[in-house]
């Protein structure tokens, strides 16, 4: 199956985790990818674990934390692919504590694109109550919002935009092996009373699901086959939230 045969996408956060899933499900659907991270040994890790798919994929450093990096990335991408169809953006970190991002760049580029789709990460937090992150919440509920907002605005110009709320999901962010979460810290306070995350165990009784549980649906939405959909989320976390 190649849903995504000569699709031009980007993946911000293809370093490791999630995205890095996503790219590999994109290549092999036959799509044309770059992989985009601050990490410069994820993206390597990547391109290895691409194989003998490495010659549709480049690789681009690029920091979504810093407008300009995000500028000469997306041109730099978008040069290379000839155009854009697809961009997910599912760069990000999580930062929890006790309580006290998509450039418009893309946009001109996707307006051009076949069938263009947007698919933001969002998360299981900007619905449901997850202990010691009222801040990480706020912004995945936010970028929910902002999803609908885009959705409606770029509706007249074809560009689909939707979202993933992955939860109890196992990556390089939530299990603390990723680039970035080593760069902020530990997932949780180390007084955390874990006793509040009891109520969250999947109701599938597999435990966390793998990265590919959420590249097979974004895998879907960045495809021509997810035409109809925008303007929504998806929920991905096993049934851990009914």
């Amino acid at each position: 199956m190649e849903r995504l045969e000569n699709r031009r996408v980007i993946v911000t956060g293809g370093g490791s985790g999630i995205g890095q899933a996503t790219v590999l499900r994109m290549l092999r659907e036959g799509g044309r990818v770059v992989a985009a991270d601050v990490s410069e040994a994820g993206l390597e890790d990547t391109r290895q674990k691409a194989g003998d798919m490495a010659d549709r994929l480049k690789t681009v450093i690029i920091d979504v934390s810093k407008e300009q990096s995000v500028k000469d990335g997306v041109a730099e991408a978008a040069a290379w692919l000839g155009g854009l169809d697809a961009l997910v953006n599912a760069a990000g970190i999580l930062r929890s504590s006790h309580t006290e991002q998509t450039s418009t760049e893309s946009i001109k580029h996707l307006r051009d694109g076949k069938l263009p789709s947007v698919v933001n990460f969002s998360s299981t937090s900007a619905m449901f109550a997850h202990p010691y992150m009222s801040a990480y919440a706020a912004s995945k509920g936010g970028i929910q919002s902002m999803t609908h907002a885009l959705a409606s605005e770029f509706a007249k110009d074809g560009i689909r935009f939707t979202a993933v709320q992955p939860g109890s999901i196992s990556s390089g962010m939530t299990d603390g092996s990723g680039a970035s979460q080593q760069s902020v810290g530990p997932g949780l306070p180390k007084d955390a009373d874990m006793s509040l995350f009891m109520k969250l165990s999947p109701a599938l009784g597999q435990g966390f699901g793998g990265a590919d549980a959420v590249a097979n649906v974004v895998a879907m939405l960045a495809s021509e086959e997810g035409y109809f959909i925008t303007g929504t989320e998806i929920r991905i976390d096993g049934g851990t939230h009914f």
